[in-house]
C-alpha cells in the first residue's frame, strides 16, 4: 500500500477518500482507509457513515471490504468472459449493469505462472473468474485468481416442483436458461414469484427463498420483477419522507421572485402524466420574432444539498436513484410524491416556484438572447398532447396556444438548418384497465404537439449550457459523441450490400445519415438502413467535460427541463443559482440553507455524472424488459396465430423479428428453417439459403407463427408458417416463395447440417 497521506489525523473528505482508493496498490476497504488517514475509535464510526453516504450517492461502489471509484474497475473484481481474441480470454466486470459512456471496459485475462500450484482450467465464453486487475500501457489486463460458479442472475424466479417433489427456481430473466435447486422454500409454494439468495458458495448448495412476492402473473407483478432484478431503490425512509414534508412547507417568498403569474403559461404533457416539470409561453415581438418563456419546476429550492447544518437525506436519496423510472402500472419517483406529484408539479391554477428561461427567438428560429430567473408562476392550463393538437387542427385553440405553434414554426426552421439525426422510432404504449390488466398495446402516435414541446425544451437546454459556459461555471453536459470509426466501417460495409456508399473521408455529421436515408425509397430497405444507422450510434451520457451532442447537431447541450425526474437537471439548476446569484432568502429549520452547488457537488461532478448515467441505463433496461413482459402476456393467449413481422436482427444461430405495430422481439432459430443449409454473412448481417437464395436480413417483412410467449421472461419465439417454407417480402416489395430444396444424395432421411460463416456479433 502507498504510504500514509501526509496530513494531520482528521476525517477525510469524500474527494480525499476517492483519491486514496484510486492510488492504493491493494483493494481499499474501510480498514485500509482508516489506517491511511490515522482514524481511531469514534472516527471509524464516522468513516463508516461517510462511506455509506458515498455509496448511496453513487460516488463509490463495492463492498465494505473493497471500495472502488464508481465507473472504475476495482483492483480485485469478478469478470465474465465475453470473447476469445487471438487465443486470449476477454472479460468485462460481471456487475457492470449499465454503461456510463459506452460499453463496459474489456480486460485481457492473462494467467500468471503458478508457483507450485495448478493452472486454472481453460476459460471459455460465459465463465466467471475472480481476478486482480492492473492498468498498463497496453490497456487494462486482469490476472485470474479463481474460477467462480455460474451466477443465478437476480436470484428471482418462480417456484417449480418436479416429479420427485424437488423444488426449483425457474428464472424470470430470459438470458438465464437453467433453473436452480431450492434448499429452503421459506414458506413459498409452487407457482409463486420469489426472491432468493445463494444458500452456499457452490451451485450444488442451491438457493434459499428470502421473500415471497406472490402470483407472477397478477397485475403489477411485471414491474416488481424489474424493480427487484435491477435493484432499483423504491422505498423512501421515514427520515427522507419527513425531510420532504418539511421542504414542501417552505414559503415561496414571492417578493424575491419574478412574478409571471399574469402570463398564460401552459403545460403540455401525456394524458397520463403523473408529474409536470415544464410549461411554455410565447408571443410575437412585432418584428417577425418571438419572446418566449420556458418555466421549469424549481426543485433546487426544495431539495437542498447537505452542508453540515442538518438535512441532506432527501438529496442523497435523489442522487442514489438518479432518475424516476416509469412503468405502465406505476412510477418509481426520484423524489417523494409530496414533492414530485404535488408541490413541485406545475399544476393549473396553483402558485408554483419555477426557474424561468426567457428567450428571444428570431424569425429564423435562432435564440438571440436569453436570461434565467427564479419566478413564481400560475399555470393557465394542463393539456394533453392530443387535445392541444386537436384544438390547433380544428381552429378552436386559444390565442396563447396559436402563438406557441407560430413560435415553433420558427424553431423548426433552425432545426432543419442544423439537420439533426432524424430516426423515426416507434414507441410502444401499454394501457391498463382499472384492475391493472392490459387493455391495449399500441404504438404511440407522433404529433406536431410533441415536436412543439421538444423544440422549446431543446432551446432551453442549449441556453442553460451556454449561460453556464458564459460564467465559466460547472456544467453537467448531456453528451452524445460521434460514432466510433469501427462502427462506421461496419456500417459502410453493410451499406455496400445494398449497392450504397458511405464516404468516411469527410466530416461525419447527422446530415450524412439523413441523406442516406432520404435516398432510400423502398420502405422495407429504409427500415433496414435506419436500424443499421441506429446501431452505429454511441450511447448518450452525462459528464462535466463537453464533447457536444452529435445526434442533435449541437455544440453544447445540458439537461435543464426535468429536475423532478432527473438528478442531472437538478445539478444544472444549482449551477445556474450560483452563477447568476439566484439564492432565495434562507429559511429557518432543518433544511440546509444553500440552493446552489455545494462543495461536494463541485468535487464529485465526474463521479456523480458516471453514477446517474448508469442509473439512467438501469432504468431504460427495466422499463424495456417490463414492456416486453406485458407484450408477452398480451400475446400468450394468441399462440399459434400468424402475424405480420419485421426482422430486427440476424445472427448465425437465427434471426429476431418483431410484430409490426405491436413490438416484442422473438427468435426464429436457424434450425427451424427447414433442411436447406444457410450461411451467415456478417457484413450483410444476413442469413442466405445456399440453394434457394432465400435471404433473411434486418428490416425485411414476413409472416410468422407465434410459437411461444412467456410473460415471466418476456421472451417470444416464432416459426415459419409452414414449418420451413413460407414467404418473405424482399427489398423489391414482391413476396418471393421460399423453395424447400430436394434432399442431397446420401443425406435422405436426416436433416442437412446448417453451416455458419463469420463470428457472432
Amino acid at each position: 500500500m502507498k504510504s500514509k497521506p501526509n496530513r494531520p489525523r482528521c476525517m477525510p473528505t469524500a474527494s480525499q477518500v476517492i483519491d486514496f482508493i484510486q492510488s492504493s496498490d491493494v483493494p481499499a476497504g474501510k480498514r485500509e482507509i482508516a489506517k491511511a488517514f490515522g482514524l481511531k475509535g469514534q472516527e471509524k464510526i464516522a468513516l463508516k457513515k461517510l462511506l455509506k453516504d458515498m455509496a448511496d450517492e453513487g460516488l463509490i461502489d463495492g463492498r465494505r471490504t473493497a471500495y472502488h471509484r464508481m465507473g472504475g474497475v476495482p483492483k480485485v473484481t469478478v469478470l465474465r468472459v465475453v470473447d476469445i481474441e487471438d487465443g486470449e480470454p476477454i472479460g468485462i466486470p460481471d456487475n457492470w449493469d449499465a454503461e456510463s459512456a459506452a460499453a463496459p471496459p474489456r480486460l485481457t485475462l492473462k494467467e500468471r505462472k503458478p508457483k507450485g500450484g495448478q493452472r486454472l482450467p481453460a476459460l471459455k465464453r460465459g465463465d466467471r473468474v475472480l481476478a486482480r486487475t492492473e492498468e498498463t500501457a497496453h490497456g487494462l489486463i486482469a490476472h485470474p485468481m479463481k474460477k467462480l460458479p455460474a451466477r443465478t442472475e437476480g436470484l428471482m424466479g418462480v417456484i417449480e416442483i418436479d416429479g420427485s417433489g424437488k423444488p426449483w427456481l425457474a428464472p424470470v430473466d430470459k438470458r438465464i436458461r437453467n433453473s436452480a435447486p431450492v434448499s429452503d422454500l421459506g414458506g413459498a409454494e409452487q407457482g409463486q414469484l420469489v426472491i432468493a439468495e445463494r444458500a452456499g458458495r457452490s451451485e450444488r448448495a442451491g438457493v434459499k427463498v428470502v421473500e415471497v412476492i406472490g402470483d407472477p402473473l397478477a397485475p403489477k407483478s411485471f414491474s416488481l420483477i424489474a424493480i427487484a432484478k435491477h435493484g432499483i431503490p423504491h422505498v423512501f425512509s421515514e427520515e427522507t419522507l419527513g425531510e420532504a414534508r418539511v421542504a414542501a412547507a417552505l414559503p415561496l417568498h414571492p417578493e424575491a421572485r419574478e412574478d409571471l403569474r399574469h402570463l398564460p403559461i401552459v403545460a403540455i404533457d401525456p394524458a397520463d402524466a403523473r408529474d409536470h416539470d415544464d410549461a411554455i409561453w410565447a408571443e410575437p415581438d412585432g418584428e417577425g420574432g418571438f419572446n418566449a418563456v420556458v418555466a421549469i419546476a424549481d426543485v433546487s429550492f426544495y431539495v437542498r444539498p447537505p452542508d453540515g447544518s442538518g438535512g441532506g437525506q432527501l438529496d442523497r436519496e435523489a442522487r442514489k436513484r438518479g432518475n424516476s423510472v416509469y412503468f405502465p402500472d406505476r412510477v418509481v419517483p426520484m423524489l417523494p410524491e409530496v414533492l414530485s406529484a404535488d408541490v413541485c408539479s406545475l399544476k393549473a391554477g396553483e402558485d408554483r416556484a419555477a426557474m424561468a428561461c426567457h428567450m428571444h427567438i428570431s424569425p429564423q428560429g435562432k435564440v438571440t438572447k436569453f436570461r434565467f430567473t427564479r419566478a413564481i408562476v400560475r399555470i393557465a392550463q394542463n393539456i394533453a398532447y392530443e387535445d392541444a393538437q386537436a384544438a390547433i387542427d380544428d381552429g378552436s385553440a386559444p390565442e396563447h396556444l396559436r402563438h406557441l405553434w407560430a413560435c415553433w414554426r420558427a424553431l423548426e426552421k433552425a432545426r432543419h438548418a442544423r439537420d439533426p439525426l432524424d430516426l423515426e422510432l416507434p414507441e410502444r404504449r401499454v394501457m391498463l384497465d382499472e384492475q391493472g390488466r392490459i387493455a391495449e398495446i399500441a404504438i404511440r402516435e407522433r404529433l406536431d404537439a410533441h415536436r412543439v414541446v421538444e423544440d422549446f425544451m431543446i432551446a432551453a437546454n442549449v441556453a442553460a449550457a451556454m449561460a453556464l459556459e458564459a460564467k465559466t461555471a460547472p456544467v453537467v453536459y448531456r453528451i452524445h459523441e460521434p460514432p466510433a470509426r469501427e462502427k462506421l466501417i461496419a456500417l459502410r460495409d453493410y451499406l455496400k450490400t445494398f449497392g450504397r456508399t458511405l464516404a468516411l473521408g469527410q466530416v461525419i455529421t447527422p446530415g450524412l445519415f439523413n441523406r442516406t436515408l432520404k435516398d432510400v425509397s423502398d420502405e422495407a430497405e429504409k427500415m433496414q438502413v435506419m436500424e443499421a444507422v441506429l446501431r452505429s450510434q454511441m450511447q448518450a451520457y452525462y459528464g462535466p467535460a463537453n464533447a457536444g451532442h452529435f445526434g442533435l447537431a449541437l455544440g453544447s447541450y445540458a439537461h435543464f427541463t426535468s429536475p423532478i425526474r432527473r438528478y442531472a437537471d437538478l445539478l444544472v439548476h444549482r449551477a445556474l443559482v450560483d452563477a447568476y446569484k439566484l439564492e432565495q432568502p434562507k429559511p429557518k429549520g432543518a433544511i440546509a440553507p444553500t440552493t446552489g452547488l455545494s462543495d461536494r457537488d463541485r468535487a464529485s461532478l465526474q463521479q456523480v455524472s458516471d453514477a446517474i448515467s448508469q442509473a439512467e441505463r438501469r432504468a431504460m433496461e427495466a422499463e424495456r424488459e417490463t414492456i416486453d413482459r406485458y407484450v408477452a402476456a398480451w400475446l400468450s393467449h394468441r399462440v399459434g396465430e400468424i402475424f405480420d413481422t419485421r426482422i430486427t436482427g440476424v445472427q448465425s444461430f437465427g434471426f429476431f423479428a418483431t410484430i409490426m405495430g405491436l413490438g416484442g422481439d422473438g427468435l426464429v432459430p436457424v434450425s427451424t428453417l427447414g433442411r436447406e443449409r444457410f450461411r451467415y454473412e456478417e457484413a450483410a448481417q444476413a442469413l442466405i439459403g445456399e440453394d434457394s437464395g432465400t435471404r433473411y436480413a434486418p428490416g425485411e417483412r414476413l409472416k410468422l407463427r407465434l410459437a411461444e410467449a412467456n410473460p415471466l421472461t418476456g421472451a417470444l419465439k416464432f416459426e415459419l408458417p409452414d414449418g420451413g417454407g413460407g414467404s418473405i417480402e424482399p427489398r423489391g416489395g414482391r413476396p418471393v416463395e421460399r423453395r424447400r430444396p430436394k434432399a442431397a444424395q446420401g443425406q435422405r432421411g436426416r436433416p442437412a447440417n446448417i453451416r455458419h460463416q463469420g463470428k457472432r456479433r
